[in-house]
């Protein structure tokens, strides 16, 4: 995914990353409860803004508009609300858990593709979500000339863009015909529209592809393992959308540092939004598909 340089600010002492921490639980407790009384009696589907409210989301991204932040600016949460809208499955399928641990792991995974963190920064390493909004130093155009179905155009490159850091011909183009953009054509759109880069990464997170079930149906418990995910140790939890996302690179592999960095934010999300993880947080024992 993308290679992304470190970002070199000074480090904040351990008891004020500790407060920020406990502000942003405070806050999203205090968000529940108005939005309990806004959006009706506990169990019932509410937006997603309700789960994610302004204030928290600012909290939990607390350096993506920082001067040091290629996408200072870029990733809004009016602009993340909007995408949410065209996919109103999303973060209100199943219970009041189910649907803040989706949310959780969505904002995890995405986290993770555009962080600017590191081990020691301000805040700890996982406050550092929606640095970037596309990838530094492509090692290639992420062209498969092989597929005839979405071919590519012409010197444009596929490199990884937007939140889910989507890549390749192959996602671009049907990512684009759902959303009503040419992807092919035009890719840049996902770096240069906040709209359509969140677009994008729910198109991503909520269809399935071919062999792979979508992350939205892992995390709401509806995926049913095949025979070969059976033989090939897929079970169901946030490691199996890891190995959705970026199995081919991450699975398979023993304590992988981008695995783990995507299990912190999961961490830290569930923690704040006052839910358990859930099992199988890794893949290491998974065969990518």
């Amino acid at each position: 995914m993308s290679s992304k340089p470190p970002i070199s600010t000074p480090a904040m002492a351990p008891h004020a990353r500790g407060l920020r921490f406990l502000i942003a639980v405070a806050v999203f407790s205090a968000a529940t409860a108005v939005a309990g009384a806004r959006h009706g009696a506990a169990g019932q589907c509410r937006p997603v803004g309700a789960i994610v409210t302004e204030e928290l989301y600012s909290s939990l991204f607390l350096h993506k508009d920082d001067a040091v932040c290629p996408a200072k600016g870029f990733y809004t949460y009016a602009s993340f609300i909007r995408a949410t809208r065209k996919f109103p499955k999303f973060g209100a399928t199943g219970d009041l858990v189910t649907r803040r641990r989706e949310v959780a792991a969505f904002l995890a995974q995405i986290s993770h593709e555009t962080t600017g963190g590191w081990a020691t920064a301000p805040d700890g390493p996982y406050s550092w979500g929606l640095c970037y909004k596309e990838e530094i130093s492509p090692q290639s155009s992420y062209c498969d000339a092989t597929d005839k179905q979405w071919p590519c155009y012409p010197g444009k490159s596929y490199h990884g863009r937007g939140p889910i850091q989507i890549s390749w011909n192959f996602n671009y183009g049907p990512a684009g015909q759902a959303l009503g953009f040419d992807g092919l054509r035009n890719p840049e759109l996902v770096a240069n529209c906040s709209d359509t880069a969140f677009q994008t990464a729910l198109w991503f997170w909520m269809t399935p592809r071919e062999t792979k079930p979508s992350c939205h149906q892992v995390m709401v418990g509806e995926y049913r393992p095949s025979r070969a995910d059976a033989a090939a140790n897929r079970t169901a939890g946030f490691g199996l959308v890891t190995n959705i996302v970026n199995g081919g690179l991450e699975c398979n592999v023993a304590d992988d540092a981008r695995v783990n960095n995507r299990i912190g934010f999961y961490r830290r999300y569930c923690q704040v939004l006052g839910v358990d993880v859930g099992p199988n947080l890794d893949c290491a024992h998974q065969l990518p598909y």
